[in-house]
């Protein structure tokens, strides 16, 4: 069930909408299990560990995001509140992935089917990612509409998140299993995807346990 809706293309600092119809994904929907439970609405940053990757979803350039959520409906209730705050709410649209149990690709399969028609591309956000830069977003954008199947950001020689996917890679990723996420999918596209240098680590940067917010 989605809620929400967005008009209009985000642009960038110079007035220019890199790709019109580009919309933002953010995973989650797990349990958080090796966290012990509640990972996304610990503490971080004055905030919610959430608000990270909300903030970073919406400073894109796209129309709306859609926050998959699954085992805690307060993670839901969180990102509207937040949104709310940020007057964001009409560009909020929160998706329930009822069979979340099924791994990362359930979700990930949730947000591409919330996604509307004319949906041009999609970043993939992951809901315990709080450090995104912000600066790497537009450029992913860029890549994308030189004709780029895929876009991601890289630092350290390492693919970070979030992933640009365009229209044309979503049947693809519908067809995902399991709880590799898109991986293999990356892997397929080979050299084809984009690596965009990141400005620092925040790409990287995930919480997987308690220590990890220090």
């Amino acid at each position: 069930m989605a809620t929400g809706g967005a008009t209009g293309d985000a642009k960038d600092s110079r007035g220019e909408t890199p790709r019109s119809g580009l919309e933002a994904i953010i995973l989650a929907a797990g349990k958080g299990s090796r966290f012990g439970g509640g990972k996304l609405l610990a503490p971080w940053g004055g905030g919610a560990l959430l608000h990270g990757a909300l903030a970073a979803a919406f400073a894109a350039p796209v129309r709306s995001v859609s926050l998959v959520w699954g085992a805690d409906s307060n993670v839901a209730k969180a990102a509207r509140a937040w949104a709310e705050a940020q007057g964001e709410a009409g560009r909020l649209r929160l998706i329930h992935a009822a069979d979340f149990a099924l791994g990362l690709s359930a979700s990930l399969r949730a947000g591409v089917d919330s996604l509307p028609p004319d949906a041009a591309g999609a970043y993939v956000f992951l809901g315990d990612m709080p450090r995104v830069p912000h600066e790497a977003l537009i450029p992913l954008a860029k890549a994308l509409a030189a004709g780029a199947p895929a876009a991601a950001p890289w630092f350290g020689g390492r693919r970070g998140h979030p992933v640009l996917f365009g229209s044309d890679q979503f049947p693809a990723l519908r067809a995902l299993t399991g709880d590799r996420g898109a991986g293999d999918l990356l892997k397929a596209l080979g050299d084809a995807v984009a690596k965009v240098p990141a400005p620092d680590d925040g790409v990287l940067f995930d919480v997987d346990q308690p220590a990890d917010l220090i």
